[in-house]
């Protein structure tokens, strides 16, 4: 049985918008996620056993059932139990480079990471869809992290609309290592401000959400014009993030005094991004932010926008 090797992209939100409750209790949302070459390394080993094991690099890491990782392997030895009683166990190796709880996805990407490793380590021939489905049971950003590239996201997030790829731009991401924002209490929080705005009917969401597609953001990713893409960033949960988190409010200004196309936190937070022409003006921008705000927590990233999702580097027997 072979050993692979794959590439698992972080996401960043270029838009969030908050429209509505579900039966279901999530909140109907449209999105549009873009995946950027900030990524992990994710490698997979038969080990002659029937245990799952992982190995990170990063302490914060957690290497039990509530990684995704893990979870992908048993959502898989679920769905095929006797394929993977005749395959036995996995050794996942995660060299971690995405930030971890910064709203990035990057506990998602690596659960996407295994599901297509797992594909192809046990022959299973699964197609990109099939796997999405799959990748729902893990959480509601894996589907994505799968094909990656550039979506509209609507419902919980789940549903994926591919449009244009953006690889022509660049993005600056910072975030305080010591800062954490909880998603549940983001969207609660939301909720009891904004809550009366919700559009409540199915017809209203469904028009909401045909709007997104024929709308400006969209007709500016399409002719990839990053000048009109950064002034149309936007998410809904800066409205009680910024104001509960100033240390996040600060970098968002920080970002906009220096001069990058636009700037905007990605998901619940805590991370903000500024978008840029170049990577020359980002590192230009992360030097400008850095000198503004010499704060040792403070870390940042320079990453290109990216088509890609999971892919194989490597393989071996």
């Amino acid at each position: 049985m072979h050993s692979y090797t794959l590439i698992a992209p972080a996401k960043i939100n270029l838009y969030l918008e908050i429209i509505g409750d579900r039966p279901d209790g999530y909140h109907e949302l449209v999105m549009i996620l873009q995946s950027i070459d900030l990524a992990d390394t994710i490698e997979l080993r038969p080990n002659g056993t029937e245990q799952i094991r992982l190995h990170c690099n990063n302490l914060q890491v957690p290497l039990d059932v509530s990684n995704l990782a893990y979870r992908a392997v048993e959502v898989m030895r679920e769905e095929f139990p006797k394929i993977a009683a005749n395959y036995g166990g996995v050794d996942i190796f995660i060299d971690k480079k995405i930030p971890v709880a910064a709203g990035l996805a990057g506990g998602s990407t690596n659960g996407a990471a295994v599901l297509v490793g797992i594909n192809l380590m046990w022959e299973l021939g699964l197609t990109i869809p099939e796997l999405q489905t799959l990748g729902a049971k893990l959480g509601l950003d894996v589907p994505f992290c799968i094909s990656g590239g550039t979506a509209i996201a609507t419902g919980r997030g789940e549903q994926l609309d591919p449009i244009v790829d953006l690889d022509n731009l660049w993005v600056v991401l910072a975030k305080y290592r010591s800062l954490s924002v909880s998603t549940a209490w983001a969207y609660k929080t939301y909720k009891q401000k904004f809550g009366s705005s919700y559009i409540s009917d199915s017809e209203g969401v469904k028009s909401r959400t045909a709007q997104m597609h024929s709308g400006s953001l969209v007709s500016a990713i399409a002719h990839k014009d990053g000048a009109s893409i950064g002034k149309l960033l936007y998410n809904d949960l800066e409205k009680v993030v910024l104001p509960a988190f100033p240390q996040v409010a600060q970098l968002r200004e920080a970002f906009q005094e220096v001069g990058c196309l636009g700037t905007v936190m990605s998901g619940s937070g805590p991370t903000v991004f500024a978008l840029c022409e170049s990577s020359d003006r980002a590192e230009i921008v992360r030097v400008k932010v850095r000198e503004t705000i010499p704060d040792p927590d403070l870390e940042f990233w320079v990453a290109q926008l990216s088509s890609a999702g999971i892919e194989v580097a490597s393989f071996s027997k």
